[in-house]
C-alpha cells in the first residue's frame, strides 16, 4: 500500500488533468483552424532577417522591409507584369474629306524672287494698263513663269546720300540744290533717312516723316569739313543698313563720282551692290556742268585740295554711276543746270511710286551663291513688240528698266 500522503497527491494530479484536458483539446482545435502566424506577428528580429539563397543573396520571393512581397511567390504576392512587345502602330490615314470644304495642303516652295519693272517712252512718261502677259521675263536666258503680277503705288523708303566735302564750291552748291530739290518731292507718307559723306558717312536724320526734320538735317550742310570723297566706303555702310530694313528701299545718290580714299576697292563695292536685295540706287551727278566748262579747255574740273582728279577719273564715275543703277534697276541722271532739277526729281518720283511689281519661282531653286542675269522684255498681247503712241498719234519708242540679276544665296532672318 502507498502511504496516504501520496495516495492524495496522486488523486490531485488527477484532478488537474481532468481540468486541463478540455482546455488543451481547444487550444489545439485553434492551432489547427488559424494557421501559421504571419510575418507581422513576429519578432523585429525574426522580421528584418530576409530569407537568403545558396549564394547569400536575398531571394526574389522575400519581402521588402516595408513587408510587401518582391517576387511573384507568397500568400500575398501580386504577379509581375509580363512584358509584351507593343503592337505596331496603325498605318496613317488620311482625315474624311468633309463635303463643302476645300481640301487643303502645305507645300514648300522654292525662293521667290521679286523683280521691281520701269515701263517708260523715251521721253521718260510711264506707261500705264500694262498686263501680266506684257511681260517676258528670263533668268540666264532660260524663261520664267510670273506667278505675282501688281503695279505698285505705294510711299517710299529711301535714304539721301550726299556728298558735301571741301572740293570745289559749285559742286557743293549743287549737291544743296539737288538735295532740297529731291526733299521738295517728298509726300507725307513717305520714310527718309539723309547722310552726307566726306572721309566717312554722318548720319543727319535717321528715317522720319517730317520733311521739316529733312529741311533741318540738310540746313545743318554749310561748312565743309574734310576734302576726301570716300563714295565706296559710304555706299556701302547706307547698304548695309538697309540690310536691315524691311521692304523695297531706295538709295537717292547725289555725288560727283569721284572716290579718294575708300578702304573698299571697286570690286568689293560691286560684290555688295550685287547681293544687296529690295535696294535701287539713282545716282543723280553734280558738277556736270563745271566739268563741261573744264573738259572744253583741256583741263579737268577741280575737285580738292592736293587731290589729283583727271578727266578719266570723272569718266570713270560716271560709269560706275551708272553701273550702280543699271544693276539695282534705276537710272543715273546727270543734270546741267538747276532748273532741271525740279523736273528730274519728279521723273525719279514718278519711278519710284509707278513700277510694275513681278515675282517668279526660278526653276533653278539652287541656293549655290551663282548671280543670275536677269531680262525683261515688253511685247504686245500678240506676242508682238509693243507700240505706244502719244496724243498726236507718234509712235514712242518704249525703254523696260529692271535690275541686271540677283545673287542666288541663303538669307538669315
Amino acid at each position: 500500500m502507498l502511504p496516504k500522503r501520496k495516495v492524495m497527491t496522486l488523486s490531485l494530479h488527477s484532478h488537474n488533468l481532468t481540468r486541463l484536458i478540455p482546455i488543451l483539446a481547444a487550444s489545439l482545435f485553434l492551432l489547427c483552424t488559424i494557421g501559421p502566424m504571419s510575418a507581422q506577428d513576429q519578432s523585429p528580429a525574426t522580421a528584418q532577417t530576409a530569407p537568403q539563397d545558396n549564394n547569400g543573396k536575398p531571394r526574389q520571393d522575400a519581402p521588402s522591409e516595408a513587408g510587401g512581397p518582391t517576387g511573384d511567390v507568397g500568400p500575398y504576392a501580386i504577379p509581375k507584369k509580363k512584358t509584351e512587345t507593343p503592337p505596331p502602330p496603325p498605318p496613317p490615314t488620311s482625315p474624311a474629306k468633309v463635303e463643302g470644304l476645300p481640301d487643303y495642303s502645305i507645300k514648300v516652295n522654292v525662293p521667290l524672287v521679286n523683280v521691281d519693272v520701269l515701263v517708260t517712252t523715251k521721253s521718260g512718261q510711264f506707261i500705264p494698263g500694262l498686263r501680266k502677259d506684257n511681260f517676258r521675263l528670263f533668268e540666264d536666258g532660260s524663261q520664267q513663269q510670273i506667278s505675282n503680277f501688281n503695279v505698285s503705288q505705294a510711299p517710299i523708303t529711301a535714304v539721301l546720300l550726299v556728298e558735301f566735302a571741301s572740293t570745289n564750291y559749285v559742286f557743293m552748291l549743287q549737291a544743296l540744290q539737288a538735295s532740297y530739290a529731291f526733299a521738295n518731292s517728298l509726300k507725307k507718307d513717305d520714310w527718309v533717312a539723309v547722310t552726307y559723306y566726306d572721309m566717312q558717312p554722318h548720319i543727319l536724320v535717321d528715317f522720319t516723316q517730317d520733311k521739316k526734320a529733312v529741311y533741318g538735317a540738310l540746313n545743318q550742310l554749310r561748312i565743309p569739313g574734310f576734302s576726301e570723297t570716300n563714295l565706296f566706303d559710304a555706299l556701302y555702310d547706307t547698304l548695309d543698313r538697309l540690310d536691315r530694313v524691311e521692304g523695297k528701299k531706295y538709295v537717292i545718290l547725289v555725288t560727283t563720282g569721284i572716290d579718294t580714299f575708300s578702304k573698299l576697292t571697286l570690286d568689293k563695292i560691286m560684290k555688295k551692290v550685287k547681293d544687296t536685295k529690295d535696294v535701287t540706287i539713282f545716282p543723280v551727278s553734280i558738277g556736270f556742268i563745271v566739268r563741261e566748262y573744264y573738259e572744253a579747255r583741256g583741263r579737268s574740273a577741280p575737285h580738292g585740295m592736293g587731290i589729283p582728279v583727271g578727266q578719266m577719273d570723272y569718266l570713270q564715275g560716271d560709269n560706275e554711276m551708272r553701273t550702280f543703277a543699271a544693276m539695282t534697276g534705276g537710272r543715273a541722271y546727270f543734270p546741267r543746270f538747276e532748273a532741271e532739277l525740279p523736273e528730274l526729281f519728279g521723273d525719279i518720283s514718278k519711278d519710284i511710286r509707278n513700277q510694275y511689281s513681278l515675282s517668279y519661282h526660278p526653276t533653278n531653286s539652287k541656293l549655290d551663291g551663282t548671280y543670275r542675269k536677269l531680262k525683261v522684255q515688253v511685247i504686245a498681247p500678240d506676242g508682238g513688240p509693243l507700240k505706244v503712241k502719244d496724243q498726236k498719234g507718234k509712235e514712242q519708242k518704249i525703254e523696260v528698266v529692271a535690275r541686271d540679276g540677283y545673287t542666288a544665296k541663303h538669307t538669315v532672318d
